[in-house]
């Protein structure tokens, strides 16, 4: 019987590798060859890099220590794609990888279809065990992540161009529909449980399931808008210091901040950079690409704050991610047209710092490097965006960025002490 669950267990990985290896590569055939060299900022990545990364990850973690006979394609691939892996040797600097132009974006392809046969070969013939399968999830999962980063590095790099390039062609920008009135849905005192130990997969840093008391709350049913938070912006919410945390105010200060990434006003109208080009925003749609001190500023605003981490999982726990993902193949937030206990197009900032639960226990070796040794100087984002596979996201998932980053598609939801009526 356990011989059979693995075997079983084995062809759905088989099934599960050729697909999302096929949904990376679909990602970059809008774009050209030069386009996959770019990289606009040290925080954002090449799309060849990506790439390349997500195959080293199979090839560095499985292939290398599991399969017999396994030739590697270069002997110089874990130099350049090794992201932060200490314990597998020095990583290539992030800040240069835009200045890999050998390998060629077509030795790159030829690398990835090299592992790819390799591992379509050893999930048929291969060894098989607990340990090889939890690698396995794991780098199925990576390859999500980075389809994201695909997504909103190569918005990013290509924001950068004057001559605002579209990465896709189709125009699917009517606005639509108005927005939902914004209702209160409120929660009592209660202990609880936050957390997961579903070991099918989260990662480490979603674990161990443990209590927290959670003191009387009130959540938003949807997202802040784009309309809403034009207000903001009119009503002087980047001149005013009283709303801004320090270190923010200085930010906004240091880089002329007037609004959100991408944002630009032309005759009076606000447009903003979209993976269609330069478009007019459109009012009912999430407000997406802010820091933060922003979402705290427009918070402290509207008179609410942000919610914590444990007070959203609560609140979406027993709600499916019913948004925009990446399936939908739109890449962009989409205009809200009902207030349904959901979450997705845009990811929403808590007011979390990034820290490890109670009794957590990162993995040893590589894998504790995954998420651990990020717990600092970072804030927790919740529900996912447009860019995130659906298939990848859950209620207890924890995104983290530093708290002034803007190019991922992050927003907010407001949240208020007490129950609201």
């Amino acid at each position: 019987m356990v011989q059979a669950k693995a075997h079983a267990a084995k062809a759905d990985f088989t099934e599960r590798f050729t697909s999302l290896r096929q949904q990376t590569m679909k990602l970059t055939e809008p774009l050209y060859t030069e386009d996959f060299m770019i990289q606009a900022h040290p925080d954002v990545s090449p799309a060849k890099w990506h790439l390349a990364h997500t195959t080293w990850f199979f090839e560095q973690f499985i292939l290398k220590p599991y399969a017999d006979h396994y030739e590697e394609f270069s002997k110089f691939s874990n130099g350049l794609y090794n992201s932060y892996y200490e314990t597998q040797g020095k990583p290539f600097p992030k800040q240069y990888r835009g200045l890999i132009s050998r390998p060629t974006t077509e030795e790159t392809m030829e690398y990835r279809r090299h592992v790819e046969a390799a591992m379509e070969s050893f999930l048929k013939e291969g060894p098989w065990n607990e340990e090889i399968a939890e690698l396995m999830e794991t780098g199925l999962q990576h390859e999500q992540q980075h389809q994201e980063l695909l997504v909103t590095d190569t918005k990013f790099n290509f924001s950068m161009n004057p001559l605002s390039p579209a990465y896709l062609e189709n125009d699917s920008f009517a606005e639509q529909g108005e927005t939902p009135e914004l209702e209160w849905h409120a929660y009592e005192d209660e202990l609880t449980t936050i957390g997961t130990d579903n070991l099918h997969f989260s990662f480490d840093n979603e674990r161990p399931e443990h209590k927290f008391y959670l003191h009387a709350f009130s959540i938003a049913s949807r997202p802040v808008t784009n309309e809403e938070y034009i207000r903001f912006i009119e009503d002087g919410g980047y001149e005013d210091p009283e709303l801004w945390l320090s270190e923010g105010w200085g930010i906004v200060q240091e880089q002329d901040w007037k609004a959100p990434l991408y944002w630009q006003k032309q005759g009076g109208i606000w447009f903003y950079f979209t993976m269609n080009g330069l478009k007019e925003v459109r009012l009912h749609e999430p407000i997406a690409h802010i820091s933060y001190y922003e979402a705290d500023a427009y918070a402290r605003w509207a008179g609410a704050r942000l919610p914590t981490e444990q007070e959203w999982e609560y609140a979406f726990r027993s709600s499916e991610a019913g948004g925009t993902f990446l399936e939908s193949e739109s890449y962009h937030p989409q205009p809200l047209q009902s207030a349904p206990g959901a979450y997705g197009d845009v990811w929403e900032w808590t007011r979390s710092p990034y820290s490890p639960y109670p009794g957590n226990r990162p993995p040893e070796g590589a894998m504790g490097e995954y998420n651990a040794k990020f717990m600092s100087n970072q804030m927790v984002l919740r529900g996912g965006s447009c860019a995130t596979p659906q298939s990848h996201i859950r209620s207890t998932y924890r995104n983290f960025f530093p708290p002034e980053k803007r190019w991922q598609f992050s927003g907010l939801r407001l949240a208020k002490d007490g129950v609201q009526k």
